[in-house]
């Protein structure tokens, strides 16, 4: 006869965590759908489900979702679309395991941003392109952006998560501070007689925004340096929806995944892009990529979804504990977020300085950027110019080789990139606005 003990119902969540305990919890489903509507033939979008990388005897497999929203033109769109992610993936060393690789992606995704930016410009064309760049890894999402295309998260609970950032100048004071600071201007169109029109921007130029990829004419304080975020979702999975600007300046995040609800991810992109261009019709270029992030094998019983708060945006993440503790409750919610990474700071040396023991992983005489190998003395320290008060051996790095130096000095205003005037008097012609004033 069976015991009272053995009686004892344990909760699906205490089941799955240790089960992630012990390394055999199996890797999630991903369906993905896309929808667009083109009126300028300038958003590109990357989907790869099945990226191969070798790990030991064997390999593991990881998902790549991309978004490229270009303006004055698509080269810069094509470009990134084409070299970014072998540029990611050059920066991040041989030979890592599992949990090193994913540590080391925020690190590689900046450094593969500002070599395909670097590169790109090179070539001496001058248009340039958003981007909302999504790695997965098991369970572990990574998402590094630079403009005004959004990534958000929606959990099987109903918890709504925002992993990318708005460089969009308009609503961005931190990055104003920063272009003003680098040497750039700031300010709305000027229509002649005082009277200012339209969002704020980057001058020269006209950008509305303080990041992209490309823009050669417009100011180098214009970075490529992404916003990364980087969390572990929850065996319970959900959806994931990346979209360029325009559909979120027609959608709330909560409109988007509210009318596609239930609809697999090609109904549910098709979907968000007919509600986007419903209002005022087809005016943007308008791109949606959904995914969906599901358990292998559904458990016959889930604790019943949570009603979602409207207007309410989780905005804070569970972060990552340090260690267990015999404090900790015996049961813990099953659907979670963890916060693993967050950084959005637009300076090189704070971007690629890693701490032990992941600076280990990372060639200490390689450039930082471009992978270039150097000879001990040749490499630049990204530690030279700034306010670190610790005093810097010659054998601080991470190094540059000159070539890289040279741009991150540029990006910081350290070194003439163009002219700084702006235009005092713009008349109301629309030809010559669409001239002047690029909109990403």
């Amino acid at each position: 006869m069976s015991t009272r003990g053995e009686h004892q119902t344990v909760p699906l969540s205490v089941l799955l965590k240790r089960e992630l305990a012990s390394e055999k919890i199996e890797d999630p489903e991903i369906v993905h759908g896309l929808a667009s509507h083109s009126k300028k033939g300038e958003d590109f979008t990357l989907l790869k489900t099945e990226c191969q990388r070798a790990l030991g005897d064997g390999f593991t497999t990881f998902s790549v979702f991309g978004l490229f929203d270009g303006h004055n033109g698509s080269a810069a769109a094509i470009y990134t679309k084409e070299n970014l992610l072998n540029n990611v993936l050059s920066a991040i060393p041989a030979d890592l395991n599992r949990d090193e690789w994913v540590a080391a992606l925020p690190r590689a995704l900046v450094a593969g941003f500002v070599k395909t930016d670097k590169d790109f410009q090179q070539r001496a064309k001058t248009s340039g392109t958003t981007v909302t760049f999504v790695i997965l890894e098991g369970w572990v999402v990574t998402v590094a952006s630079v403009g005004d295309s959004c990534c958000i998260f929606e959990s099987a609970e109903g918890g709504i998560y925002h992993l990318s950032a708005d460089h969009r100048l308009e609503c961005n004071e931190e990055e104003r501070h920063r272009i003003t600071a680098s040497g750039g201007e700031v300010g709305r169109l000027n229509a002649g007689g005082g009277a200012e029109i339209g969002p704020l921007r980057c001058w020269p130029g006209g950008l509305c925004l303080s990041r992209s990829i490309g823009d050669m004419d417009v100011g180098e304080f214009i970075v490529p340096v992404p916003y990364v975020k980087q969390v572990k979702l929850s065996t319970a999975g959900g959806r994931m929806i990346i979209s360029s600007d325009g559909v979120w300046d027609a959608l709330t995040a909560e409109e988007a995944l509210d009318c596609c609800r239930g609809m697999p991810p090609d109904a549910a992109a098709a979907q968000i892009v007919k509600e986007a261009v419903k209002p005022k019709g087809l005016r943007d270029d308008t791109t949606c990529i959904v995914v969906d992030i599901l358990p292998q094998e559904k458990p016959a019983a889930l604790p019943p979804p949570k009603k979602p708060v409207k207007g309410m945006l989780k905005a804070m993440f569970r972060k990552k504990n340090s260690g267990s503790s015999s404090q900790d409750k015996d049961y813990m919610e099953p659907d979670v977020v963890e916060e693993l990474f967050e950084e959005g700071s637009a300076w090189l040396s704070e971007r690629l300085d890693t701490k032990y023991p992941l600076c280990n992983m990372f060639k200490l005489f390689m450039c930082a950027v471009c992978q270039l190998e150097m000879k001990p003395g040749e490499g630049i320290s990204i530690h030279v110019g700034t306010s670190n008060p610790v005093k810097l051996r010659p054998w601080d790095g991470p190094f540059l080789c000159s070539s890289c130096n040279e741009k991150k000095e540029a990006m910081e205003g350290k070194r003439p990139s163009g002219s700084n005037d702006r235009p005092l008097s713009l008349p109301i012609c629309s030809s010559f606005l669409i001239y002047v004033a690029k909109d990403a």
